[in-house]
């Protein structure tokens, strides 16, 4: 099993759109089983799976104090791929999930708040030796602040050759709990993460690590009951 982590110390950079994006994205090109984790208090991302139809991805209702032995749980499962969302702050959470993580996403949007906001969460995962990626987030099309975003990414990690603009239809598409891939009129926005996820798999399977772990209780919730328990 694959643990993937969208992390970003910067409120309103888009981890969890992307997060439920991937996930569904990563299922549907039949990279799953795929599981689902909110550990930011918020819930956003648990908010949006109980409004999803789908009975895919699936939502695991855990504890980040137990992350690390549950996920031996959801590897025995039968789980290739979860998809953890973190808090927008630099906090002990954030260290526990990198910490079980094999790849860090850092969503950020072309801006210089966000630029500068990205040193932090770049020095805890660097501190925690896990490889790391930058996807460059809400930008807008043809506009030299994305280009100059990039340079200035790509000095501290690898920057994703793919670049999400912003885009009405990825908001509109998680109000009811889908993603831009189930919307018909919103092809470039889906063209998007789809080539976006096959990048990340790409990462994924050539830095593929091994982790042994306990094994704990976590519970893989399925439709249509629901329970948030992330702390």
């Amino acid at each position: 099993m694959r643990v993937l982590a969208i992390s970003s110390q910067k409120g309103g950079s888009g981890k969890t759109t992307l997060a439920g994006h991937i996930a569904v994205q990563a299922q549907k090109m039949g990279a799953g089983p795929v599981a689902l984790v909110d550990t930011d208090p918020q819930g956003s991302l648990a908010d949006w799976w109980n409004e999803r139809q789908d009975e895919t991805p699936v939502f695991v209702s855990t504890y980040v104090s137990r992350l690390a032995a549950d996920i031996e749980r959801m590897r025995d499962a039968g789980i290739k791929l979860l998809v953890v969302d973190t808090p927008p702050a630099i906090t002990d959470t954030i260290a526990d999930v990198v910490h079980v993580s094999d790849l860090i996403i850092i969503p950020t949007r072309p801006s210089p708040h966000d630029l500068r906001a990205a040193g932090a969460t770049v020095e805890l995962v660097e501190n925690l030796g896990k490889p790391l990626i930058f996807v460059i987030n809400a930008a807008t099309p043809r506009a030299r602040m994305t280009s100059d975003a990039a340079c200035a990414l790509s000095q501290h990690g690898t920057v994703a050759p793919v670049i999400i603009h912003h885009r009405a239809d990825f908001a509109a598409s998680m109000i009811d709990g889908r993603t831009v891939m189930e919307v018909s009129k919103a092809a470039r926005a889906a063209s998007e993460i789809t080539k976006l996820w096959e990048y990340i798999d790409a990462r994924l399977i050539s830095g593929r690590r091994k982790t042994i772990m306990p094994s704990s209780t976590a519970s893989v919730i399925e439709k249509p009951s629901f329970n948030v328990g992330v702390h």
